[in-house]
């Protein structure tokens, strides 16, 4: 719902650890495993970076934002599989305590409770299917969120709008300025055929289309580790989408897969900021907390090498909707 992976681990960190140390789980797998899963935050609609990579991809090519939310879901699918057969391989070899059993009448009552903040899920369908446009089913979105806080959650009042109001702008001003410059620095690139002397060069190297791909990941992955996501998103989407097109791939199957790799390097040092969240979260050193996380990271590249090279998994979903 948040479409943000800082976001979900700052909000559900501090109750989702707590509960497992209570459990009997090690506080470092707590924290690992609450840092890795909140990238499904990114990668499943309503996902903000998803956005800003349509946004981004704009001046080389149209990129329906309808068809890649729908993208997204089979990927996090595949993420959650990843994480929970490591999670359960982990559980099994550290004899973790099973507790509780699944209960169907809990399961319903949960799902009463949260049915009116999952309806906001609504306004993102009659996008992909042509109900509303993008800027439509945002407002719609922010209205129905007004609603259902003030009046069925009751998680803040009518005092507490202006503050709220208030972040919305500060952070929307951001956004804007980045998006801005984004425009500017597009222009700049094409217009010293920056992407034609990258693809020139990576193509001088090889024209096989696995090590391509191969190359353009480690880019985005190290990229991911030294720099903000969205801005990185906006800066990287111009050159390498010209280069992903030519070899024959669509710009839905880059968007998935930026995501993923700069979602990953929200969980890296020297600057994720998930990492930090949840190091601030946890009370775990960053430098203990990155070491413990090494398992993680070789999971999620093994979704990543799925979701690369295996667009099929996916794709037929949005495909669908053309």
């Amino acid at each position: 719902i948040s479409g943000s992976s800082s976001a979900d681990c700052a909000s559900l960190g501090p109750i989702e650890i707590k509960m497992m140390e209570d459990q009997g789980y090690d506080r470092d797998f707590a924290t690992c495993l609450t840092m890795a899963s909140s990238v499904e935050g990114i990668l499943v609609p309503p996902s903000q970076n998803m956005v800003i990579f349509t946004l981004a991809a704009s001046g080389v090519t149209s990129v329906s934002i309808g068809q890649l939310f729908l993208a997204g879901y089979v990927p996090g699918a595949v993420l959650s599989v990843v994480l929970m057969v490591y999670s359960y391989y982990v559980s099994v070899k550290m004899n973790y305590p099973v507790t509780g059993r699944f209960d169907l009448r809990a399961c319903l009552r949960a799902f009463s409770r949260a049915v009116w903040g999952m309806l906001s899920v609504l306004f993102v369908v009659g996008v992909i299917t042509g109900v509303f446009t993008t800027t439509e089913s945002a407002a719609c979105a922010v209205v129905w969120s007004l609603v259902v806080g003030l009046f069925i959650y009751k998680g803040f009042g009518f005092k507490d709008i202006p503050h709220i109001f208030n972040n919305v702008t500060m952070t929307l001003g951001k956004v804007l300025i980045l998006l801005g410059v984004s425009g500017a620095f597009t222009y700049l690139l094409t217009y010293l055929k920056v992407p034609s002397i990258v693809s020139e060069a990576l193509f001088g190297l090889t024209d096989n289309k696995i090590l391509i791909l191969i190359m353009l990941n480690i880019l985005m992955l190290l990229l991911g580790c030294m720099i903000e996501m969205a801005c990185l998103i906006l800066m990287l989407t111009p050159v390498i989408l010209p280069i992903w097109m030519s070899l024959g791939l669509s710009p839905i199957h880059l968007g998935v897969v930026m995501v993923l790799n700069l979602g990953i390097g929200l969980l890296t040092p020297p600057v994720g900021s998930t990492l930090f969240i949840g190091s601030a979260i946890s009370g775990i050193k960053i430098e203990k907390l990155a070491k413990s996380m090494i398992p993680f990271y070789i999971v999620m590249g093994i979704a990543l090498i799925i979701l690369t090279y295996f667009p099929q998994s996916f794709m037929w979903l949005p495909n669908m909707a053309i």
